[in-house]
């Protein structure tokens, strides 16, 4: 129940990442998909304050179609990686599901979408993600300490490239810079990852 990863900035794109990955002999383990996430808080934001998470993710892809999982994200640990309990759970009925949480006090904040893939390699216990995001593509790496350090030199990207920030948080620094981008991560006209791109 504990998930520990790091994120990559990647510069290029993701017909490129993917490229690379599976050079290194990983393949693909599910298909692109839309992921449309929504944090929920309470009025006072203490789930915020204490860098903790619960999301309402529903997925769409034309292979498995749409479905939605709950999370919850405990306290993090950010050294060299992040790490922290995580509870998933399906959701049939995702409306209903964000109307329990209104009811009990729960709001809906900081809404983020991205394209992702899964990559894995026959005997490893980890996972490669290449997200595709309305402000850049990110390789997101999932696994335990050891698979990822030597994963991530597998791939070129020595220690000093992890990033530990959620994608929250990489938006608020986007904000910082882009004082007139949206409120939220979400696709829309003109960006190169609009809703609808498909790869070659």
């Amino acid at each position: 129940m504990t998930e520990t990863e790091i994120k990559l900035l990647w510069q290029g794109s993701a017909v490129d990442a993917r490229a690379l990955i599976e050079s290194r002999g990983y393949t693909l383990s599910s298909p692109r998909t839309l992921e449309a996430d929504q944090l929920f808080d309470l009025s006072s934001g203490a789930l915020q304050q204490s860098d903790r998470i619960l999301r309402l993710r529903r997925t769409s892809s034309a292979e498995e179609g749409q479905h939605a999982v709950v999370t919850y994200k405990g306290y993090a640990s950010r050294e060299v990686y992040k790490s922290r309990e995580e509870i998933e759970f399906d959701v049939s009925d995702p409306d209903a599901f964000a109307l329990v949480l209104e009811r009990l006090g729960y709001h809906p904040g900081f809404r983020y979408e991205k394209y992702r893939t899964k990559f894995k390699a026959y005997g490893d216990p980890g996972l490669i993600t290449i997200d595709e995001t309305p402000i850049g593509v990110y390789l997101e790496l999932e696994g335990p300490q050891a698979w990822i350090d030597s994963t991530a030199a597998h791939l070129g990207f020595p220690p000093a490239r992890f990033l530990t920030a959620s994608y929250a948080g990489l938006y608020r620094e986007h904000l910082e810079q882009h004082p007139d981008a949206p409120p939220n991560m979400a696709f829309g006209l003109g960006n190169p990852y609009a809703a609808g791109t498909k790869l070659p």
